[in-house]
């Protein structure tokens, strides 16, 4: 349970946040939206670009999302030329995803427009703003989806 006290402070938080978060997808939403894609696709590119050859069931514990969630997403990459799918050589069971060219293009344009919003916007906040920023991240990847 919050302190009754922080609410207000505690609603401003959650306010920044998301308007935060509104800043940091708004290029890359417009970009994807050209074609015909969301922030899911954006988000299998990125971890595909990572980890180029990630299983779909990696992807699927990365995303948090289910199967089902993740397959018209997929299809969308791959008949877009974005991404591949193919069998691993050692299990044809389990399914590889692989980042084109074009692919690897759009992955870049999109996260590098956020990268460069973030090292701006950690440069205006001053010395010791990313820091305790990558905190706060941490602390909240490691938090549980429902702290109740």
């Amino acid at each position: 349970m919050f302190d009754p006290n922080r609410e207000r402070e505690l609603r401003a938080a959650i306010e920044d946040f998301f308007f935060g978060y509104r800043a940091f997808t708004a290029l890359p939403d417009r970009l994807l939206a050209e074609r015909g894609l969301g922030r899911t696709h954006h988000r299998i590119l990125h971890f595909v670009r990572r980890d180029d050859g990630l299983s779909i069931g990696a992807l699927l514990d990365i995303l948090g999302i289910t199967k089902q969630a993740l397959h018209r997403p997929i299809k969308d990459l791959e008949s877009q030329g974005l991404i591949v799918i193919a069998p691993d050589a050692a299990d044809r069971r389990v399914r590889r995803l692989t980042i084109t060219d074009g692919g690897r293009a759009l992955e870049a344009e999109l996260t590098d427009a956020q990268m460069r919003l973030l090292d701006d916007t950690f440069r205006q906040a001053g010395e010791g703003a990313e820091a305790a920023w990558r905190a706060v991240m941490d602390s909240l990847r490691a938090n549980p989806s429902d702290p109740r």
